[in-house]
């Protein structure tokens, strides 16, 4: 069977404390509720979100041999999600979250990787060669070579450029390879026009989709006009925790995409998918399933 969406690069740990409010004021210790150490990060979140949507999914990427990659390991094992690796000396991604009582978060995020690791390409293209539908790239520095690995085989592909500001040019590579460019909206204010008009003038996106949180999100269409797409609220299911809620939008806009639906239908699923992420506490631990998703979307 081939693969429908190969995901690459983006595997690592979160450590969440929780706070009253953010920012945290200045003192020498807070009390906190229990830390808690859980998988996280963007290209986690993707697999796992489009696994649990009954994609055919394949991940890959680079981890530690240390407690952390194990946890990786243990979870997606658990999932019976795919997960091709090498190892590095430098250890498995991490990050630690500050999550206030509204749900909002605010990441340290430590890549851990040398900025010149480059893994064998063979870590993705023999998945390629076995046929593959789609490929989503996190925007490590090496992994911009599979969005153009993908392109050559005829694959479509996606990358999220997260919070860009329009100006770093680690984001800009992706930014032209992808045909759908997913973007944070949290630093593009003012310029948000001008920045999804540059990247599909200058590189092969179909789409720009800017996500908002709360104002929703923005999908920007060549040759197909703009539109908004309002954020959901879910009955019974107030918002938590914001970890993890672009990812959970990107997987199910990918899942809905790939079955054949237009960009505003895909989009109106990323809202409610995002949406019920952040109903339970903690990183991609309530990964909306399509049964669940078709009900919310009546």
């Amino acid at each position: 069977m081939g693969t429908d969406v190969l995901v690459v690069g983006g595997a690592g740990v979160d450590t969440i404390v929780r706070v009253a409010a953010l920012p945290v004021p200045l003192a020498d210790s807070h009390v906190v509720p229990p830390i808690e150490l859980m998988v996280g990060h963007t290209g986690s979140g993707v697999a796992l979100g489009c696994h649990r949507l009954g994609l055919a999914v394949r991940f890959v990427d680079v981890i530690g041999d240390d407690h952390e990659g194990r946890l990786l390991l243990d979870r997606f094992t658990a999932e019976g999600l795919p997960f091709d690796h090498v190892v590095h000396a430098s250890g498995t991604r991490r990050a630690v979250n500050l999550v206030d009582e509204a749900g909002t978060r605010m990441s340290f995020y430590d890549p851990r990787h040398p900025d010149d690791l480059a893994p064998d390409p063979a870590l993705w293209r023999g998945i390629l060669a076995g046929g593959t539908r789609h490929v989503h790239a996190s925007i490590m520095p090496w992994t911009v070579r599979a969005l153009e690995d993908a392109a050559a085989a005829g694959a479509t592909t996606s990358t999220d450029l997260h919070d860009w500001d329009g100006h770093n040019p680690h984001h800009v590579p992706f930014a032209r390879a992808a045909d759908i460019v997913f973007v944070s909206g949290s630093r593009l204010q003012g310029m948000e026009d001008a920045v999804v008009a540059d990247v599909l003038d200058r590189g092969r996106a179909r789409l720009v989709v800017v996500m908002d949180g709360a104002r929703g999100s923005r999908v920007t269409v060549r040759d197909g006009g703009a539109f908004a797409v309002r954020a959901v609220e879910l009955d019974d299911r107030p918002v938590v925790d914001s970890n993890g809620a672009g990812d959970a939008y990107v997987s199910a806009f990918l899942q809905a995409w790939l079955a054949g639906a237009d960009a505003r239908e895909a989009a109106r699923a990323g809202s409610v998918a995002g949406a019920w992420a952040c109903g339970t506490a903690g990183t991609h631990t309530s990964l909306i399933d399509r049964d669940e998703l078709a009900r919310q979307l009546g």
